[in-house]
C-alpha cells in the first residue's frame, strides 16, 4: 500500500502568499508526476494494488481557498485502488477540490477545467442487486472506463458516472449528474444530464 499526502518535494516557491508545491519528478514509483506541475495546498493521494497515477506537465491540483472564486469543501484526492488502475491528467488541466476514483481507469485530457467538489468516478461501489436489496451490501459493481477528452470544462459540483465519455472542447454545467456519452464542442447539463446546445 502506498499512502502519499506528498509531503516530500524538491523544491517550492509562494504565490501571492499560497503555498504552492513544484514537483520536477517523483520518487514514488506508481506515482507519476512531469515538471512543473503545481500543488496549491496538499492533496489526498493514494495509490492500491499496483495502480499508477500520471500527472502531466503543467497539470495543476489546487487544495485551497485562497484566490479562488468558489467554496472548496475538501482538498483534492486522487483514489486508484482497483487492480492495474490508472488515472492519468492531461498536460495544463486544472483540478479544484474534486474527487477523482478510478477502479480501473480514468483518462483526463488536455487543458481541462475541472471546478470545485466535482466527483468523477468509474465505479458505483455496489451493484443494484434489485432482486435481493439485503445482499447489495455484499456486492461490487463492476468498472467502467471514464474519459473526458482535450479542453472540457466540467462546472462545479458535478458527478460524472462510470462509464461516460465527454467529448473534446464540451462545457458540462454546474451540479450536472452526467452518463454515457457526451457530444464534442457541446453544453451539456441537469439531473439526469442532457445536450443543451450543440456547436
Amino acid at each position: 500500500m502506498l499512502f502519499i499526502y506528498l509531503f516530500i518535494i524538491r523544491s517550492f516557491i509562494r504565490v501571492k502568499g499560497q503555498l504552492s508545491l513544484i514537483f520536477y519528478n517523483s520518487i514514488f514509483k506508481n506515482l507519476q508526476v512531469e515538471k512543473n506541475v503545481v500543488f496549491k495546498n496538499i492533496p489526498s493521494i493514494l495509490l492500491l494494488n499496483n495502480a499508477k497515477i500520471v500527472l502531466s506537465k503543467k497539470v495543476q491540483l489546487n487544495s485551497s481557498n485562497f484566490n479562488y472564486h468558489l467554496n472548496l469543501f475538501k482538498p483534492v484526492k486522487l483514489l486508484a485502488d482497483g487492480k492495474n488502475a490508472l488515472i492519468f491528467i492531461g498536460e495544463n488541466s486544472r483540478i479544484h477540490g474534486s474527487c477523482i476514483h478510478a477502479s480501473y481507469k480514468i483518462t483526463i485530457g488536455s487543458n481541462c477545467l475541472i471546478a470545485a467538489n466535482c466527483q468523477i468516478i468509474d465505479n458505483n461501489a455496489h451493484e443494484l442487486s434489485m432482486d435481493n436489496p439485503s445482499e447489495r451490501i455484499n456486492t461490487i459493481d463492476l468498472s467502467r472506463e471514464v474519459i473526458i477528452e482535450n479542453n472540457v470544462w466540467i462546472g462545479s459540483g458535478c458527478t460524472i458516472l462510470p462509464g461516460t465519455k465527454i467529448g473534446e472542447g464540451s462545457v458540462i454545467a454546474a451540479n450536472s449528474v452526467v452518463r454515457g456519452t457526451v457530444p464534442k464542442n457541446c453544453i451539456f447539463g441537469g439531473n439526469p444530464g442532457k445536450l443543451i446546445k450543440q456547436y
